[in-house]
């Protein structure tokens, strides 16, 4: 019984933003997309490079909505879709079953991240995504991890870096490593 009063919760929702905080994360994510989207579809326009993944869409929440967090840091943001790519893109490659190749991308994705403190839960997403993606994702093979995943994820890093150390309130990154 006390395993189902855990399910309960046990407190209020302590989410409430101020409307300056709400349009700083709402331009901080603007401009980072923005900017992964453009390189996507104007830089790489006429090429096979991918750039903009689900997983970022992720990584822009954190980094903008909640930048002081430790799973928005830089070592956890670059760290944690790079290593994750890698990790999704070895399970894509040696698992035929892709239900399984999935759990076992997201799974270990999740260990690795743990073991390096590079835990960025977007990573788990970026596993995923080589797994289950288009032919066009499939066919980057371990080039995956740099291009999209690291590329990407240091221009989020760029526009974070800029954006939010703008306002006095705000300051990025906590730490670096």
């Amino acid at each position: 019984m006390q395993y189902f009063r855990k399910m309960c919760g046990c407190g209020c929702n302590p989410c409430t933003i101020s409307l300056t905080e709400t349009l700083w994360s709402f331009l901080g994510a603007l401009l980072g997309m923005g900017a992964v989207g453009y390189v996507q579809y104007v830089m790489l326009a006429g090429t096979d490079g991918v750039l903009l993944i689900g997983s970022f869409g992720a990584s822009a929440v954190l980094l903008f909505g909640v930048p002081n967090a430790p799973l928005s840091q830089p070592r956890n943001l670059v760290g944690g879709h790079v290593l994750s790519a890698l990790v999704g893109v070895f399970f894509a490659a040696h698992v035929p079953l892709p239900w399984l190749a999935a759990a076992l991308a997201v799974a270990t994705a999740i260990a690795v991240m743990h073991l390096t403190a590079t835990l960025h839960p977007p990573g788990g997403a970026t596993a995923l995504i080589a797994v289950i993606g288009s032919g066009d994702i499939h066919a980057l093979g371990y080039a995956y991890a740099l291009m999209p995943a690291l590329s990407g994820a240091l221009i989020l890093l760029v526009a974070a870096l800029l954006v939010n150390n703008i306002p006095a309130t705000r300051r990025y990154p906590q730490y670096w490593n």
